[in-house]
């Protein structure tokens, strides 16, 4: 097949750091390229991917004007080769695809966010032909149904190459990790009285966020109680020090303060053999697997209670159960089928 894989440009494709769906772009550019496939990648300046590449738009910008410009860029190159592409999956703005809703061309759009409906009554409005919308999580599909469509649960994965699985930490004593950007959505500061309760180090690792409000947040509630003893912070990690840091802790903790959709540093703790212990919101506690890969929670209490617990699980089964459900591979082999479903004559009625 020739498929077309957009995103927006706001951050390069892989990401070297923050930026999840971009790093499952590119892992799903990478398994349908070495499957046969031709494929081309529309995304922000600096991607790169096996196949095609061809840039648009600016790393880090997104105004309304950026989004209109972006918008008009990625339809004029559509509208320039309309037989090129036998699939159109576009993780980026549903805008991007206004132009070519009438196609017959199979057309995926994939959100990784709390979905707007009245967009998915729009589209069908524009008289949108063989269009199918997958979700990360059922939590973040179940915010767009009111709006009708087809729907289908693809969740974020992993490369199983890139992690490797620690079978023999001390899950008494190795030390728990929070991993993900420094807001208070992501609850870092809850992250600290677990660790602070229970006396067990905690390492710290994303990016700080500019946003003067998630500054604040930082300087006021993290910053503080960063002592390099128990509570260490060691700044932005990339692959292998994601891979080291994950693989050398007893946990990862979720404390999330939002509807997380689905985050992808879940398959990669789990890849790693190391659990994760979450608070029960979005799409998080569909990833976990009670008592197999990790805990699911309701307050700190509960989550001081599932670290003591984490001696039970056994890590080689964390990561087994990761392969099975949310590698890479098992990941493109879902996508893959959609799109072969969406190509069928009775799927253009």
């Amino acid at each position: 097949m020739r498929i077309l894989l957009m995103m927006d440009p706001y951050i390069p494709v892989p990401p070297q750091h923050y930026g999840g769906i971009e790093r499952v772009i590119a892992d799903l550019a990478e398994s349908l390229n070495a499957r046969g496939h031709d494929v081309s990648l529309w995304a922000g300046p600096g991607s790169h991917a096996p196949g095609h590449v061809r840039t648009f738009g600016e790393v880090g910008e997104w105004n309304r004007w950026s989004n209109i410009r972006n918008t008009l860029t990625v339809t004029a190159r559509l509208y320039a080769r309309p037989s090129a592409f036998d699939v159109i999956h576009n993780f980026g703005r549903l805008a991007y695809l206004t132009g070519v809703l009438p196609w017959s061309v199979p057309k995926v759009q994939t959100y990784m966010r709390k979905v707007n409906p009245a967009n998915m009554r729009k589209v069908h409005t524009l008289g949108a032909k063989r269009l199918r919308f997958t979700a990360v999580s059922r939590a973040i599909r179940d915010t767009g149904l009111p709006g009708g469509g087809e729907w289908q649960v693809i969740y974020n994965g992993a490369r199983t190459d890139r992690y490797v699985a620690r079978v023999d930490v001390d899950a008494s004593r190795a030390p728990l990790v929070f991993l993900g950007r420094l807001e208070r959505c992501k609850g870092a500061h809850s992250a600290i009285d677990v660790a602070v309760r229970l006396g067990r180090e905690l390492i710290i690792a994303g990016n700080i966020s500019t946003l003067p409000e998630e500054l604040a947040y930082f300087e006021r509630e993290i910053q503080p109680r960063i002592d390099g003893r128990l509570i260490t912070y060691v700044g932005v990690v990339d692959d292998a020090q994601k891979n080291a840091l994950l693989g050398g802790a007893a946990a990862m903790l979720l404390p999330i303060e939002w509807e997380e959709p689905f985050p992808v540093v879940l398959p990669e703790s789990m890849l790693c053999g190391t659990p994760v212990v979450a608070f029960r919101r979005g799409g998080v506690p569909e990833g976990i697997t009670e008592g197999r890969t990790g805990f699911v929670c309701d307050t700190v209490d509960g989550m001081v209670d599932a670290v003591s617990r984490l001696p039970q699980i056994d890590r080689a089964g964390c990561r087994a159960e990761a392969e099975r459900r949310f590698s890479a591979e098992v990941i493109a082999d879902e996508y893959e089928r959609l799109y072969l479903t969406l190509m069928k004559p009775q799927a253009a009625a």
